[in-house]
């Protein structure tokens, strides 16, 4: 679903690119063109330098738990049980001191949990969540939300350099907030119910409590009546949780 909606932002970045030219400037318009025409064909290397870019900004705009405080300690000790690795990918642990309920990886291995879902949850309930964000990574789906991230970045240059009707319909800032939220819910359904299945593999084969999923769910749909802003995609946070009870009465 992601690397569909990347082609259409593609689409949609170059029909922009071309009617806006007489307002960029062709130098403009031709730069953003290029970048856009690479959206397609972004090697490894460049989505992992672009990862690591997005990680770093977003770790210098963040309060970080500092090493060996009883968040960074609690985290660091729960990224022991499931590994230092993602495949083959290295992983680091960091937490962000925010109160918001949340946490995320991507695809070079930086996983970041929020200090208000720590608060919220039991070291089993953590372990299930993460082991979810681990599975966005392990299955690609992180690697395609660069992609599509990185499109609507281009269509921001757009926005910034254009002095026409575009730039009269919606401003930066307001396309930043889009991104934020598009990012934010970047996961389809299949991809959401792909991770679960994945935290509860990686939970069962190192002999972890496969009940903290369940009740990670459980807590997330009670926040908001079942759609946590954490877990935004369908299905809701309840139906997650009932197919993991299922999956472990089958285990039984």
């Amino acid at each position: 679903m992601t690397f569909r909606i990347t082609h259409v932002a593609l689409f949609a970045i170059t029909s922009l690119c071309f009617n806006q030219a007489h307002a960029l400037g062709l130098g403009d318009a031709l730069e953003i063109g290029t970048k856009a025409a690479k959206v397609a064909t972004l090697s490894d290397d460049d989505l992992k330098q672009l990862t690591n870019q997005a990680c770093a900004e977003s770790d210098q705009q963040s309060k970080i738990a500092p090493a060996g405080s009883k968040y960074d300690t609690r985290l660091q000790k729960l990224g022991k049980l499931l590994g230092d690795k993602i495949d083959k990918q290295p992983v680091n642990y960091k937490v962000y001191m925010t109160n918001d309920v949340n946490a995320w990886a991507m695809a070079n291995g930086c996983i970041r949990v929020y200090s208000g879902l720590m608060d919220l949850m039991n070291d089993d309930e953590l372990l299930g969540v993460i082991g979810h964000e681990m599975g966005h990574v392990a299955l690609g789906h992180s690697k395609k939300a660069m992609q599509t991230a990185y499109s609507l970045s281009i269509a921001r240059d757009v926005v910034n350099k254009s002095g026409g009707e575009v730039a009269k319909t919606i401003n930066s800032s307001q396309l930043g907030d889009l991104t934020e939220k598009f990012i934010n819910a970047q996961f389809s359904q299949s991809q959401e119910s792909a991770a679960d299945d994945y935290s509860f593999d990686q939970l069962k084969a190192r002999k972890l409590n496969l009940q903290g999923l369940v009740t990670a769910f459980q807590k997330l749909a009670e926040l908001d009546g079942g759609q946590s802003s954490m877990m935004s995609s369908h299905p809701s946070s309840t139906d997650r949780a009932k197919h993991i009870e299922t999956r472990i009465e089958k285990e039984k």
